[in-house]
């Protein structure tokens, strides 16, 4: 009899499992859509609302497996296990390179599938194996203390959008029908520090602000890139919480921008509105709040109420079964219910990952992103056959400084020592000594180092900071700010005081070499370096990119993607999220390296400009010319700025910019081709238009202004144009 009964169980199991392949949501010849209706019309209630949670339950009887929602790739596949690490977002922001993002984007996703296929035979359904990608991050990187801006794309919602939207090309794929992997647009909207308050912050900006600054990114997202997803921020905006707001998620995400894709909490965002914003009073509210609002996938632990929810008559089964609809329509997007050869990107192996071609990748990115902020007397490029090099600093040997955060591991890590002893001459006496603890001073006051580096022919001082001093509030364990740095942007003391040590009463050359996400200060030690290299966080090949660019394999083209003050003395207060005194767009004072700034190994004229107005367009034509020795680089700039520049609107705005490779001695035009958009400003209740008056357009080098002049970037500026008159 115990026989049977097991007999019959193993038959019944099986019957049970292969029984839902038969149903209409299998079947590859209807739509996706009418698919996903059925899904979800055959599961019960409380089948629907494991469904609406970031770690999504298997329902075995409808043949729905598990999927965990959550999953990173900032800069390469990140939490989970081996992969490509390539430079920190910010660092590939300074490339301005749209097809280099798209290629290591392309990079990513491949090794994404590849990791999810290998994850699938080994049973792998857990958090960061799966798909669903919540990045890119396209806030505003508006204030240099907040210690996530390394996740951005930079302080220019226009560099913004147009990093962003390769990334997402990138990462998504181009087939016709199914995803490679899904993107997700985050954090909508408004947010950008600080970290201990962004649980309970009300981000208050006026309606200008809101739509030439916030939005604009977000926005080329949707409308250009086809992002699959928007992750909603923990704060509240206008009042409002973010993960609450009919405004956003449904008049401007979806009717304004005809968003179909899916809306996903940051994480634990929604139990906020009980437990900080107060806007509400229980977790049955909150759930119903975000689910009317137009969150569809809660990731926290506040949807699991929504039955009680319904019961209470805050939202009903009808809005959850439409909500439900835009996950289940990603997952068939991404090839989850469609038999494994339908799906092309399936075919992609393991080899991928971390391979020589994508590792070439990230070296090629991480030298695009390196900036050269100093260069007295053409010191760099350094020599490779250097009778003697001494090499200190905390981060020198340092992993840590290549990875940033939300970062993948790797075993074929390069760091800056590695680099620079790979790349000089066999007979060049190197040393190396740490020197100094990374933010603290030594325990032993012994110094063995400052002494002998002044005897060697360079000094290489590899200074900075990391994600262990600055990032989201859990992780920066050496911040005493919960990640954010809210009193001082300068250099740890105790590195200043080293660097001034090192070359006290020496003539010999010093490189310093800062590693870092965000802008820091130096006014105290600018003078003292010869040559200032700034690498940001530059990922697993970071210390052979630094090399290239120190001993002149390869010519620095990377640009800020954010302005650099001397100190927070010049910075609004942190939580004041009006842009009047932020970044290159509305800042008064002089910076100490301005926005779009970077020099070359090459010297760059800048020449010829004509201004050429058709039908609803007007042509920027410049000619730009290497005066240099050597081939390089140009990221050519063109700023806009209105008839009340500085009087409301921004003193000047990014609207294009063109890479331009030049041989010495080689001219090229280039022409900007600029449409109404690029001259609308917005009034502050947000209606748009187009000034009366003339607009003025600058083709640059950095960002217009006196210290970008100071710091020889070349400029040109047109003569004043009639934009109303143009685009009436």
């Amino acid at each position: 009899m115990k026989i049977w009964v097991v007999l019959l169980t193993i038959v019944t199991g099986s019957l049970n499992a292969q029984a839902p392949n038969k149903a209409v949501w299998f079947d590859e010849s209807l739509t996706f859509e009418a698919r996903a209706e059925a899904l979800i019309n055959a599961m019960t209630l409380d089948e629907k609302i494991t469904q609406a949670i970031d770690g999504s339950q298997p329902i075995p009887r409808l043949g729905v497996p598990e999927y965990n929602w959550w999953n990173e790739s900032l800069h390469g596949v990140a939490r989970n296990g081996r992969a490509t690490v390539f430079p920190q977002a910010i660092g590939l922001a300074a490339t301005f390179d749209e097809d280099l993002i798209f290629k290591v984007a392309n990079a990513i996703s491949d090794e994404a599938r590849a990791k999810f296929n290998a994850s699938l035979d080994i049973g792998n359904r857990g958090r960061y194996a799966g798909l669903t990608f919540w990045t890119p991050n396209v806030n505003i990187f508006r204030d240099p203390r907040w210690g996530r801006g390394q996740e951005t794309y930079g302080e220019d919602p226009f560099l913004t959008s147009r990093i962003g939207v390769s990334f997402v090309r990138g990462l998504q794929g181009d087939d016709p029908k199914y995803l490679k992997a899904a993107a997700c647009a985050k954090h909508y909207l408004v947010h950008s520090g600080p970290e201990e308050l962004r649980h309970e912050f009300d981000a208050i900006a006026s309606e200008k602000d809101i739509y030439e600054t916030y939005l604009p990114a977000f926005e080329a997202l949707v409308v250009e890139a086809k992002v699959e997803g928007v992750m909603g921020a923990y704060n509240r905006v206008l009042g409002e919480p973010a993960c609450g707001s009919p405004r956003f998620l449904q008049k401007i995400l979806r009717e304004d921008w005809n968003f179909n894709g899916y809306v996903v909490s940051d994480c634990w965002a929604i139990s906020d509105f009980h437990l900080y914003h107060k806007v509400t009073q229980t977790p049955e509210e909150s759930a119903a709040l975000a689910l009317n609002s137009g969150v569809n996938l809660n990731c926290g632990n506040t949807y699991p109420h929504l039955k009680k929810s319904i019961e209470q008559g805050l939202t009903s089964e009808e809005v959850l079964d439409k909500s439900l609809k835009q996950l289940f329509l990603t997952r068939f997007r991404l090839g989850f219910f469609d038999k494994k050869s339908s799906v092309p990107f399936n075919k992609i192996g393991e080899e991928v990952v971390d391979s020589e071609k994508h590792r070439a990748i990230a070296r090629e990115a991480a030298v695009k992103s390196i900036v050269l902020l100093k260069n007295n007397g053409n010191l760099l490029p350094l020599k490779k056959d250097l009778k003697s090099v001494y090499i200190v600093g905390p981060h020198a040997s340092s992993e840590e400084v290549l990875l940033g955060n939300y970062y993948g591991l790797t075993s074929n890590t390069s760091t800056i020592l590695d680099g620079i002893v790979s790349k000089v001459s066999t007979g060049t006496s190197i040393n190396y000594k740490q020197g100094i603890l990374a933010y603290r001073d030594n325990v032993n006051p012994i110094d063995w180092s400052t002494g002998e580096a002044k005897n060697s022919e360079v000094m290489v001082a590899v200074m900075g900071i990391s994600g262990l001093y600055e990032g989201e509030e859990g992780e920066a364990l050496a911040s005493e700010d919960k990640g954010d740095r809210l009193t001082n942007i300068r250099l740890p003391q105790n590195q200043i005081d080293y660097v001034k040590k090192l070359k006290k009463d020496t003539d010999t050359p010093l490189v310093l070499i800062l590693t870092g996400g965000s802008p820091i200060a130096l006014p105290e030690i600018e003078e003292l370096a010869d040559a200032i290299l700034f690498v940001w966080y530059p990922g697993e090949e970071g210390g052979n990119a630094t090399a290239d660019v120190l001993f002149g394999d390869a010519n620095p083209s990377g640009k800020l993607p954010l302005t650099f003050p001397y100190s927070v003395d010049q910075l609004p207060p942190f939580e004041d999220y009006t842009m009047k005194g932020r970044t290159y767009r509305y800042m008064e004072q002089k910076p100490q390296f301005p926005f779009g700034f970077g020099l070359s190994y090459s010297t760059f004229k800048y020449a010829d400009l004509k201004l050429t107005t058709k039908k609803g367009t007007v042509d920027v034509e410049a000619t730009i010319e290497n005066t240099g020795s050597v081939a390089g680089t140009e990221v050519v700039q063109l700023y806009v700025s209105s008839p009340l520049a500085g009087k409301g609107d921004p003193f000047s705005s990014l609207k294009s910019f063109e890479k331009v490779d030049l041989q010495p001695g080689e001219k090229k035009a280039v022409v900007f081709e600029l449409d109404r958009k690029a001259f609308v400003q917005y009034e502050n209740d947000g209606q748009e238009v187009i000034r009366k008056g003339e607009y003025t357009l600058k083709v640059a080098g950095a960002s217009p202004g006196e210290r970008s002049e100071s710091l020889g970037a070349p400029m040109l500026t047109s003569a004043g144009i009639n934009a109303r008159k143009i685009f009436k």
